[in-house]
């Protein structure tokens, strides 16, 4: 058995994976891959969707790591004169003629090794949930609040093992860090404000990431219902959804990324303007100082650079993803079927 991905029947593959108990997927497609599709199995096991995850958050943070240099110091609350920026282009060009051409990449591999493990616990979790809550909540399909819940979820794990890559990388993104390599900040900021400071911003994300996540596993459900019926594998779907489900779920969380990145960076030129002496912690204290010091518009600082960065990101990791996780599946059938 080849790799299809041209016809209607295999692309009937990736969707009917999952084991959703879907009951539209199969009629009318008995074309040269049915046979294929017929012979799979009825879901992906636990290790294909954690591969497919992990693929899938590596590939979309190192793709969007420039743009989201960006978004990080955009979302500056008192920006050095050297370090404002109006658009994301005109940003990554001037970071990249006064500061060098690698400079947007600084803390790329804390990045890609936090968001190994984390993508891979994500997917598996929102998967196995997604599948056990449709069952509870809606026999014979697809449950909004089911996906919802699951995304809610596997933002738990997700979050957990991604907020201290995202302390240390945001703190490298920063203009005029003093932070030359991953090691060398995660030591100082060990040493100077102890552990908790890799979880300071935690409550803050999970804040932001459950209504995120939410959005954005319902959005991109939604639309699978409408550009993809059948639920199968179709990469221009999970772009076009998964693009579009960022970009709502960017848009509409900016506010809390706001507070989650002045509590992650402790801005020192904010904090002194603020009369701030020692640590801000928690959201309640970020969302005060954020309007003391630039009042409502400053809840929206970066949106531009946010959906930006999400919206490609959100359709490289869902196509990503869903490719690994069909061919993956095909493969381990493969090797059982004898020819």
């Amino acid at each position: 058995m080849e790799l299809r991905r041209g016809g209607v029947g295999s692309q009937a593959v990736g969707r009917r994976m999952e084991g959703d108990s879907r009951d539209g997927g199969g009629g009318g497609c008995k074309d040269g891959g049915s046979e294929d599709y017929e012979n799979l199995p009825t879901s992906a096991s636990l290790s294909t969707h954690m591969t497919a995850g992990a693929m899938a958050g590596i590939l979309e943070h190192s793709v969007m790591y420039p743009v989201d240099s960006v978004k990080t110091r955009m979302q500056s609350l008192n920006p050095d004169p050297k370090a404002q920026y109006t658009s994301v282009y005109g940003a990554l060009k001037k970071i990249i003629r006064t500061e060098g051409f690698w400079r947007p990449l600084r803390g790329l591999n804390v990045m890609v090794m936090g968001a190994g493990p984390a993508h891979a616990l994500y997917f598996a979790c929102y998967e196995n949930m997604k599948r056990t809550l449709n069952a509870v909540f809606h026999h014979q399909g697809n449950s909004h609040l089911a996906n919802g819940i699951a995304g809610s979820m596997a933002t738990l794990l997700h979050d957990a093992v991604m907020n201290p890559a995202e302390v240390v990388k945001q703190r490298m993104q920063m203009y005029n860090s003093p932070h030359r390599s991953a090691l060398s900040c995660v030591w100082t900021v060990w040493r100077t404000e102890g552990l908790g400071a890799f979880y300071r911003s935690y409550t803050t994300q999970l804040t932001m990431n459950i209504p995120f996540q939410s959005i954005h596993f319902i959005t991109y459900e939604f639309l699978q219902e409408q550009v993809n019926p059948h639920r199968g594998y179709n990469p221009q779907s999970h772009i076009i959804s998964g693009g579009l489900a960022g970009a709502l779920a960017a848009a509409a969380t900016t506010p809390l990324d706001v507070c989650k990145t002045l509590l992650n960076t402790q801005e020192n030129m904010a904090l002194n303007l603020a009369n701030i002496s020692g640590r801000l912690s928690g959201m309640a204290n970020a969302f005060r100082m954020v309007y003391q010091l630039n009042g409502l518009p400053g809840y929206f600082k970066g949106m531009q650079a946010r959906v930006i960065y999400q919206m490609p990101s959100t359709a490289i990791s869902w196509s990503v993803y869903e490719f690994f996780k069909y061919f993956l599946t095909k493969h381990k059938l493969e090797n059982r079927t004898p020819y």
